[in-house]
């Protein structure tokens, strides 16, 4: 895939105008973002996202143009899962809910810049060790194995080691101050909690990225599109979380979604790796070539199938459920009656 750096210039330039966008039109002023605002400008992402994969298809052909759809789709499920680490983060900082957009973009434009330093390490090695295919497959179907074992649900936000750094060298304030960083309190320039959420939120996606970024290289191996899928899944994220908070606990199944998506993009990788194979002691450092390689055009459906199965049946429990507990409710106060009467 031949791309002209002025296309590398002109893909930067509309993603810092969408950012400035964010940044001038929706978190100079804290406000707390209806449903309806959030489900329009998640929809407008979208929609940037899928027109600049039909610029794709046009231009380089639809191997690449489903190559860059099959990387977006999964790089959006898998924000789906930073989402619920997003919820724990708001609720252990207490985060004023007005303070909330603000937080997101700052953390999200942070995870942005250091996914791209990902990105281009992660190019580097493909280019020059052949067998990094292998790591980056082991690695997604060891992460496949640790979505769907049982670990029980984790209900409180554990602060890593770069948040705790910055709580150390920076003195922080007690409590929050509209949506301000920095503020002086008796001549003493201090961070307030919100700088503090940021570093979080920004330190926890790039912990994610450790995850995405071999699931996307194992979909495509085109730095452009892996940059660019990385990008359009990460911008509308902020819409997505007011858009889809408090439904998140509704996606009972989403664990297991992604643990298959990631088990086939590790095999897949595994599978490719086996084909430019220069291991010595793999098939005397030989290509192996007696197992066929997996399509751009069946990862894109296998990955969309298993999302929609994953959505369908975790609606169709969380109703069940509900139902259930409204039942049980309905019994309990009938016996509750049944033991005043007596």
């Amino acid at each position: 895939m031949n791309v002209a750096p002025w296309v590398w210039a002109l893909t930067v330039a509309v993603l810092l105008v969408m950012l400035a966008i964010d940044y001038v039109g929706h978190v100079r002023h804290a406000h707390e973002p209806s449903l309806r605002e959030s489900a329009w400008w998640s929809a407008g992402y979208i929609a940037v996202a899928l027109v600049f994969g039909g610029i794709v298809w046009a231009v380089w052909g639809a191997q690449y143009g489903g190559e860059y759809f099959a990387g977006y789709v999964t790089e959006k499920s898998l924000s789906i899962d930073n989402l619920f680490v997003f919820v724990l983060i708001m609720a252990s900082f207490r985060v004023p809910r007005a303070a909330q957009q603000k937080v997101l973009l700052v953390g999200i434009t942070v995870a942005l810049v250091l996914r791209t330093v990902f990105i281009i390490v992660g190019a580097a090695l493909i280019e020059n060790v052949s067998w990094i295919f292998y790591v980056f497959g082991a690695f997604l179907l060891y992460t496949a194995w640790q979505q769907v074992r049982p670990s029980g649900a984790q209900e409180e936000y554990v602060e890593n080691a770069a948040l705790r750094l910055t709580r150390r060298l920076l003195p922080t304030t007690d409590d929050y101050i509209g949506d301000r960083l920095v503020t002086r309190v008796d001549g003493r320039r201090m961070v307030t909690p919100l700088l503090i959420v940021m570093v979080a939120i920004g330190t926890a996606d790039v912990i994610f990225a450790v995850d995405s970024i071999p699931a996307i290289f194992g979909l495509t191996q085109e730095t452009y599109l892996v940059f660019a899928a990385n990008a359009f899944s990460l911008l509308g994220l902020r819409q997505l979380f007011f858009l889809v908070d408090g439904l998140l606990d509704r996606l009972v199944y989403l664990a297991y979604g992604l643990g298959a998506i990631l088990a086939f993009i590790g095999a897949k990788l595994v599978i490719h790796a086996l084909h430019t194979n220069e291991v010595p002691f793999i098939n005397g450092g030989q290509h192996v070539t007696g197992v066929p390689e997996i399509s751009t055009g069946v990862s894109l459906g296998f990955i969309a199938g298993v999302l929609a199965l994953t959505t369908v049946l975790s609606l169709r429990r969380s109703r069940a459920d509900a139902r259930s507990a409204v039942a049980a409710d309905a019994r309990a106060e009938v016996t509750a009656d049944d033991e005043r009467q007596a």
